[in-house]
């Protein structure tokens, strides 16, 4: 059996940049229902603070809600533990990291295949939030732990 179209596997989640990783590993588990969007609201706001996180997820939410409320089609994802990276979600990781990068032109072109084009330019600036969000997170997990220098 064809899996439906977008849920074709392109390729896997750990080929991608943190950021896209990231982004789709986001969509999984926030559509995994309540329980999951309570931990990815928490772990926001761990690893970017209280109102920085709850800006993120904000965008995150208005993001999700223009795809489902002003997609051209459903967005077809896999399971939070599946290693496939579909080819919907190759397109959304794709989409955040250019938006997250500064190149909004690329993304307002990715965000016209996810959603009706007059919703796309809201699309990208709700990205951009986002994946500004990622990079930081992304950033603090590289930030190397200070050890201590003994002197004497």
């Amino acid at each position: 059996m064809t899996p439906p179209r977008g849920a074709a596997p392109v390729g896997y989640v750990s080929d991608l940049a943190p950021v896209e990783a990231h982004a789709v590993l986001t969509l999984r588990r926030w559509c995994d229902g309540p329980a999951e969007q309570a931990r990815v609201r928490a772990a926001f706001a761990d690893a970017l603070g209280v109102e920085g996180g709850q800006s993120a997820v904000q965008s995150f939410e208005t993001l999700c809600t223009l795809c489902v409320s002003h997609g051209r089609r459903p967005l077809m994802r896999h399971g939070v533990a599946c290693h496939c990276l579909g080819a919907d979600e190759a397109c959304f990781a794709v989409f955040v990291g250019y938006a997250s990068d500064g190149a909004r032109e690329d993304a307002l072109l990715m965000a016209s295949m996810l959603v009706h084009p007059a919703f796309a330019p809201s699309l990208v600036g709700c990205a951009e939030t986002f994946g500004l969000a990622l990079r930081r997170m992304a950033l603090k997990s590289c930030e190397p732990t200070p050890k201590a220098t003994r002197l004497h």
